[in-house]
């Protein structure tokens, strides 16, 4: 009986390739053993039927961008309860169309893009991807958060206005923000270069508080359907 293998050694020579390029393959989903995908290279096989399949290609391993809708409560940055501990295959939205398989290598190396505050809800990004973290970070000053803020207490005289014209934070006014009433106790408010504690001190400003913020859109990419807790892959054809 021989004795178990690495499952990386045993591709490299059912595929005549490096052993870098036998763990590109097992981690990116293309190899099963006994019939069941195997994602990790040190997984030990004897007499297990190893499969690569036809159409593997280690080149096709690309960084994904992650779209979860974040839970009030939980933080985007490192804390007690990390929203980065809801990105799971079983949390994936059932309704992803993205045609992306989840692998296990899809849930590290995240950097999170434009946070929300820990009692915010709404759409965070997590990415991979230098191009998506980059746009995200050089473009933060002119990208548009929309937002539905549930508000109390008595809006000012001429309050709406004021909101609309732009009231200072941290001594720098929005380049651009649009604020109306989606309901009596609900603000809409659509905020380029919104930055965490603004949309507070805004309202603040204005005679009221806010209760509960959830960011439905940042950019030209919505939350739209995707349920609390769960998450979606960024489609090819999204843009921020």
């Amino acid at each position: 009986m021989n004795d178990p293998v690495r499952l990386a050694k045993r591709v490299a020579e059912l595929r005549a390739c490096s052993r870098r390029e036998a763990e590109q393959l097992i981690a990116g989903g293309w190899v099963r053993v006994d019939g069941i995908v195997v994602e990790e290279p040190q997984f030990r096989v004897d007499v297990q039927h190893v499969e690569i399949d036809p159409l593997a290609d280690p080149g096709q391993a690309e960084p994904v961008t992650l779209l979860l809708h974040k839970p009030a409560g939980y933080q985007t940055a490192d804390g007690d309860k990390p929203a980065l501990q809801l990105l799971t295959a079983a949390a994936l939205w059932a309704e992803d169309a993205s045609g992306i398989r989840p692998l296990k290598m899809h849930f590290a190396q995240l950097n999170v893009c434009a946070p929300l505050e820990t009692d915010a809800s709404g759409l965070v990004v997590f990415t991979q991807d230098w191009r998506v973290a980059r746009k995200l970070t050089e473009d933060a000053a002119t990208l548009e958060h929309e937002v539905i803020v549930e508000v109390a207490g008595e809006l000012a005289p001429n309050g709406l206005k004021r909101l609309n014209r732009g009231i200072p934070y941290h001594g720098r006014t929005p380049p651009a923000i649009k604020v109306s009433w989606q309901n009596e106790t609900r603000l809409r408010v659509a905020l380029k270069g919104a930055q965490p504690g603004q949309i507070p001190h805004l309202c603040e400003a204005v005679g009221l508080k806010v209760l509960s913020m959830k960011r439905i859109r940042l950019g030209r990419v919505p939350l739209a359907q995707l349920p609390p807790g769960q998450w979606r892959y960024l489609r090819a054809d999204e843009r921020f």
